[in-house]
């Protein structure tokens, strides 16, 4: 797979290629208080056109934000002109924090021409690259989903992984809420982890500037915390979003046998059935 990761100076160089979409995919909890729709209204990446993570979701789920039906996705995207042919840049105002879902998003839809600006729109920002507050005119295409089921696991699976101990999981959430410490946000949802869960919160994958740390940092936090980079790895969190951003991680070390848990804990503590622990592993 091609590295995801690409600097702002990548997207500069190719901002008049007609086969190069941007997307800006901010997503926040609402406990943040952002409308990150009226803060691309503001300002975003000349050309840009805002992904909403939730309203282009399964809307028959229960579960948050989770991948749409094939044929969703594709009227979602190429109502924004994306075709097959189209390498897509995905960002997102926090530096790395929402864009990775999208990312995977494409990947598990079978379309591999997307990369995440390493950094987002702050890294944009500080070597002053410029910004609009305009629309950027619509334009329509044909885009075809191919979707790539190794990359999704479901409910039904994690049970099986958790029972058997198939695959690593590793739960991106924080050490409090893994461990049952503080509540959950969501209502409903129990507090804990999954057995055999591994906790790497998402931002330990994360330097001080936004950016993804380095691969040599990386493989050694996985080191650190027994990740085996060559057997299966599951990635979970909250609701399937910074799931995603560990699964980032595991790419650019050159992991191979990935996939993220889509219904991550909002579906796994909701539901009675699925075994809890709330204790170290």
């Amino acid at each position: 797979m091609t590295q995801p990761l690409v600097a702002p100076l990548w997207l500069a160089e190719r901002r008049a290629d007609p086969k190069i979409k941007v997307l800006d995919a901010s997503w926040y909890l609402p406990q943040a208080g952002r409308d990150p729709k009226a803060e691309f209204d503001k300002e975003h990446i000349p050309g840009a056109q805002f992904f909403d993570i939730d309203a282009a979701s399964d809307e028959t789920s229960p579960w948050p934000h989770m991948l749409p039906p094939p044929a969703k996705f594709e009227q979602i995207i190429g109502d924004l002109g994306i075709d097959n042919e189209t390498t897509v840049l995905v960002y997102d105002t926090a530096g790395l924090f929402s864009a990775p879902r999208l990312w995977w998003s494409f990947l598990a839809m079978g379309h591999d021409k997307v990369r995440i600006l390493d950094g987002g729109l702050p890294a944009w920002k500080r070597v002053d690259y410029p910004l609009r507050d305009t629309p950027t005119p619509k334009t329509t295409a044909h885009f075809a989903a191919a979707p790539n089921r190794a990359l999704v696991t479901s409910f039904d699976e994690m049970l099986a992984i958790v029972e058997t101990g198939s695959a690593q999981i590793i739960d991106a959430r924080g050490a409090p809420r893994f461990f049952a410490q503080e509540p959950e946000p969501r209502p409903g949802v129990r507090g804990g982890h999954m057995p055999r869960a591994i906790n790497i919160h998402y931002a330990d994958f994360i330097a001080a500037d936004g950016t993804l740390k380095q691969a040599p940092e990386l493989t050694a936090l996985f080191e650190a915390r027994g990740v085996a980079l060559d057997n299966p790895i599951v990635t979970s969190c909250g609701s399937g979003v910074t799931a995603a951003i560990a699964l980032l991680a595991l790419t650019v070390v050159g992991a191979q046998h990935v996939s993220l848990y889509d219904g991550s804990w909002a579906e796994w503590g909701a539901r009675p059935e699925a075994p809890v622990e709330t204790g170290a592993v």
